[in-house]
């Protein structure tokens, strides 16, 4: 099979030849194993650690910036470069809704237009991807965005302080993904496989919010989207990090997720095997391979064991083998090979 067929025929609810595999890195663990592997480009990455990874493709943005801040993103959000000695992430600098009070004043905002992509370019460029890998394109994360233009810690307080202010401005945000989905789903029809849906609902041990107000706030924007990417024969990619057990059932059956990353299963409620026992037979299970612990200081043989129980785990459901969020350049590159050479050599089906 072709790594895109792999990943469809988990989709239709069978399973293919072998187990699939995936790939999430930052950019400088990318740009080392390009280097250390001899390798020309990612394509050629993937093929020689047999890597069914996805192919993701967006119109680009005509305009970067608003009009009147040439430093900020389309959000009106500065972001800042913080080096932490192995690599570099950005931390966002400002946050244009911070002092805002009132509904008003949110649709006063200047929110960005799905008016502002070059979607020609979008329509040569999907029209001409080559197909032996998944497709993946439209993407919708709300309230990460609200909490960059708001900051974290007002953003969280808004649920119980101003939930007017909180819901009219996903509701903003909603209106520019919606538009664009809309035109990347009717341009790609029948090219594009999956979509990137994401909220990062779990901390470490428990919900980042209370469940009824994940249902709120949350869940009815999330069907929205994914039913408008449904109706284009697009299935659901969902993301959330940490301790999400306790909303699992309702990204099922109010969602609508298809397949669920990143399966952080050292957090105390995502235990594999309840997981697999409870939701196996509704969705496809994607990372699993712990990025907190083993990979990037495990041993060898604790890469190469941890993947032998995965596979043992998930053997009665539907998995995507690959790391629990983006490998960190702390991670060796042993460690990132083992995990590959392993599920190569011990996942056939």
């Amino acid at each position: 099979m072709t790594p895109r067929e792999r990943w469809l025929v988990l989709f239709s609810g069978e399973k293919p030849d072998r187990i699939p595999t995936d790939y999430w890195a930052t950019d400088e663990v990318t740009n080392r194993l390009l280097r250390e592997l001899r390798c020309s480009d990612l394509e050629a990455l993937y093929d020689k650690l047999h890597i069914d990874g996805v192919t993701r493709v967006e119109p680009p943005r005509l305009k970067n910036h608003p009009p009147d801040d040439p430093e900020a993103d389309i959000w009106g959000v500065r972001k800042r470069k913080m080096d932490y000695g192995a690599g570099i992430y950005e931390e966002f600098e400002t946050h244009p809704l911070a002092a805002i009070t009132t509904v008003e004043q949110v649709y006063e905002f200047k929110w960005p237009s799905a008016d502002d992509h070059d979607y020609e370019y979008y329509r040569t460029k999907i029209k001409s991807v080559p197909r032996h890998r998944t497709i993946r394109s439209g993407d919708f994360e709300p309230y990460l965005i609200y909490c960059s233009m708001r900051g974290l810690e007002q953003a969280l307080m808004d649920v119980r302080e101003h939930p007017d202010i909180l819901a009219a401005a996903l509701e903003c945000i909603f209106n520019y993904y919606y538009d664009l989905n809309r035109r990347i789903y009717e341009i790609g029809k029948g090219i594009i496989d999956v979509s990137y849906i994401a909220e990062d609902l779990g901390g470490q041990t428990g919900l980042l919010m209370g469940l009824e107000d994940i249902r709120r706030f949350i869940l009815p924007n999330q069907k929205r989207m994914a039913d408008l990417g449904r109706s284009y024969g697009v299935h659901i990619f969902y993301h959330t990090d940490g301790d999400v057990r306790e909303v699992i059932p309702d990204l099922i059956s109010v969602t609508g997720i298809e397949l669920l990353n990143p399966i952080q299963w050292r957090c105390p409620s995502m235990n594999r095997e309840q997981l697999v026992h409870d939701f196996g037979d509704r969705i496809i299970f994607h990372g699993a391979m712990d990025n907190q612990h083993t990979l990037p200081f495990g041993t060898v043989d604790e890469v190469r064991a941890e993947v032998l129980e995965n596979i043992r785990i998930f053997a009665p459901a539907r998995w995507i083998c690959a790391p629990c969020h983006n490998l960190q350049p702390i991670t060796p590159t042993q460690n990132i090979i083992t995990m590959y050479e392993t599920i190569h050599e011990h996942g056939r089906l």
